[in-house]
């Protein structure tokens, strides 16, 4: 039941408000008495979260001889009310967010930390994209990215993805990395995304993600021109027969198998 309780705090409910609540849908209806000892909130404080749940519209109540009886409303319906309230607050927020956001097109290099941030971020780069999107990407990126990657091909953007893993994207240029280089270049864990030949984003992760981002000309550059030379070495690599191989340094004899395996 904590994680009930702590979940109910995150949505403004106070600690006891929510230890009320989550005894009544135990026991009801049920007096003040019953829900103090029930939730183990003390009586001098029971009475107080049940009338400010009350005002959340979040119990029921009656009256019945000279008891107050309380039952509470349905989690269904509370999380329904709670949810569209959460949507229409957010869509406010978002509007008036954007209208005071000042957009820089300074060209520094700035820095988010976690998972979570970054794919954020990473989308928003993918859903603004409107000419060419460049990517770097493993499976566990490809599969929190593939939706907006599926988007950004519907509309008609240029979509040049090098993979890193053994999942599939279904558009856009698509080349496997060999697994052998991609250890040697530690790109395992590294994501890229390059829209417009403008902004990038180069995330990689250890024990947290941590994403540099930058509207830099030069860095955008060299990660856009990074990921097209890789593309374009795959290209070349699938015509080349067993004798150039052969030609090759025992080290990049091992890259090529591993591409040719992959």
């Amino acid at each position: 039941m904590d994680y009930l309780k702590n979940n109910l705090t995150q949505i403004g409910f106070t600690e006891y408000e929510a230890k009320v609540y989550l005894a009544l849908l135990q026991e009801n209806p049920a007096t003040g008495y019953q829900l103090s000892k029930k939730s183990g909130v003390p009586r001098s404080m029971v009475y107080e979260a049940l009338g400010r749940l009350s005002i959340r519209g979040a119990v029921l109540e009656t009256v019945e001889g000279r008891a107050t009886l309380y039952s509470p409303l349905p989690p269904d319906v509370l999380l329904d009310r709670y949810e569209e309230e959460q949507l229409y607050m957010l869509a406010g927020l978002r509007e008036g967010l954007k209208k005071a956001y000042q957009s820089s097109n300074e060209d520094k290099i700035w820095s988010i930390t976690g998972q979570r941030a970054t794919y954020a971020y990473a989308g928003q780069m993918l859903r603004e994209a409107q000419s060419e999107v460049y990517a770097v990407l493993n499976d566990e990126d490809l599969s929190a990215l593939e939706k907006e990657f599926n988007a950004v091909c519907e509309r008609g953007v240029s979509v040049n993805a090098l993979l890193t893993g053994k999942a599939s994207l279904a558009c856009g240029q698509v080349a496997y990395h060999p697994p052998i280089e991609s250890e040697l270049q530690e790109l395992t864990g590294t994501l890229v995304i390059v829209s417009d030949n403008q902004n990038a984003l180069i995330a990689s992760s250890n024990h947290e993600t941590v994403a540099t981002i930058t509207a830099n000309r030069n860095l955008v550059l060299m990660a856009r021109q990074f990921i097209w030379m890789e593309l374009f070495a795959q290209r070349i690599y699938t015509r080349l027969g067993p004798d150039f191989v052969d030609q090759l340094d025992p080290e990049d004899q091992k890259i090529f198998i591993g591409l040719k395996e992959s």
